[in-house]
C-alpha cells in the first residue's frame, strides 16, 4: 500500500481527459474488456463536451509537482417517472491497484453523493457484479441498500 498524502477530488474535463482516459482504460480491462484507449479516450471526450456525464477525478500531486491520477467515478443522469425528479446511475468506479486501501473509493462516492443530492436528484443507483464483494461492503458501508423491490432486465445487441 503506497501512502498518498494530497488526495483531491476534482471535475473531470477537458483538461484532464487523458488522466482519466488511463483510469477508463484500466477499469474496462479489469471488467474482462479489451483494451481501447483511444476509443475509450474519444468516448469520454464526447460525454465531457456534451456534457452528458460527470466524471470525478482523484488524484496525488507528487512533491515534484506531478499529478497521479488515482481512481475516477462516472455518474450519468436519468430520471424517475413517479418521483418526477433526477436518478443518478453511478456507472463506473475505479481505483488504480497502486492507491487502494487508501480511502480513495470512499472519497469518491462521497463526493459523488455530495454532487448528487446538490442536484436534489431523488437519488444515486450503482450496480455491482454479484461477485464484486469489496464493491458491495464499500456501498453498504455507505448507506447503500440492495434493491429488493424487482428485478433488472437487459436487452443487448
Amino acid at each position: 500500500m503506497t501512502d498518498f498524502k494530497n488526495i483531491t477530488i476534482i471535475t473531470a474535463g477537458l483538461n484532464e481527459l487523458d488522466l482519466v482516459a488511463q483510469l477508463f482504460d484500466q477499469h474496462r480491462v479489469f471488467c474482462k474488456q479489451k483494451s481501447a484507449f483511444l476509443e475509450g479516450r474519444a468516448y469520454l471526450k464526447k460525454r465531457i463536451e456534451r456534457q452528458e456525464s460527470v466524471i470525478f477525478l482523484a488524484v496525488d500531486e507528487t512533491s515534484d509537482g506531478d499529478i497521479k491520477p488515482l481512481g475516477f467515478v462516472q455518474l450519468y443522469p436519468t430520471f424517475s417517472t413517479l418521483s418526477m425528479k433526477r436518478v443518478w446511475i453511478l456507472n463506473d468506479l475505479f481505483v488504480d491497484p497502486t492507491a487502494r486501501r487508501n480511502g480513495v473509493a470512499k472519497q469518491l462516492m462521497l463526493e459523488a453523493k455530495a454532487f448528487v443530492m446538490g442536484t436534489g436528484a431523488k437519488g444515486l443507483r450503482v450496480e455491482t457484479a454479484i461477485d464484486n464483494t469489496k464493491a458491495q461492503s464499500l456501498y453498504e458501508s455507505l448507506g447503500y441498500q440492495k434493491d429488493v423491490r424487482g428485478f433488472h432486465y437487459h436487452y443487448y445487441f
